[in-house]
């Protein structure tokens, strides 16, 4: 099954998220970018929003987003209900994520993490599968519902 990701980013992370695009394509991975589509200031909960819709209303099967750390479009993505995002910038957190968590968006810091770095974790993101059953899958769901306790 081809898998289409979200790609969004504030001014911080511009110039990851188009080297990211390029490897996308190499890859013949299909995306829908949703900007920015410059280096001028913009907001990163802005594009949190933007770009975890679209994998909430399932145009997108993942996102993946990028502000100048990572941190900030993180916290915002995590906001939205159904989202369960990553700030990553080491490959085992990456695999991880994806394995243990069943992360559907990966963050990435243009400031912090380089190109080459950017696309390991991409494609670790991106190639792994979750577990699921057991345990995991317990805690998954249990992240689940702290959203609807609050």
């Amino acid at each position: 099954m081809e898998k289409t990701v979200a790609l969004a980013a504030d001014h911080g992370g511009y110039e990851l998220k188009n080297h990211i695009k390029k490897h996308l394509e190499n890859r013949g991975i299909k995306y829908i970018d949703f900007g920015t589509n410059s280096p001028e200031s913009s907001d990163y909960p802005d594009w949190a929003k933007i770009g975890c819709g679209a994998v909430i209303d399932g145009s997108c099967d993942c996102a993946l987003l990028f502000c100048g750390t990572g941190v900030g479009i993180s916290i915002s993505a995590n906001k939205i209900k159904g989202i369960r995002a990553c700030c990553c910038s080491d490959a085992f957190s990456a695999k991880f994520t994806r394995m243990h968590n069943d992360a559907n968006a990966l963050c990435l810091g243009g400031r912090v993490v380089g190109p080459g770095l950017a696309e390991i974790l991409v494609d670790l993101f991106l190639d792994t599968e979750f577990e699921g059953g057991g345990r995991h899958q317990v805690r998954v769901d249990k992240i689940k519902a702290l959203e609807n306790e609050f």
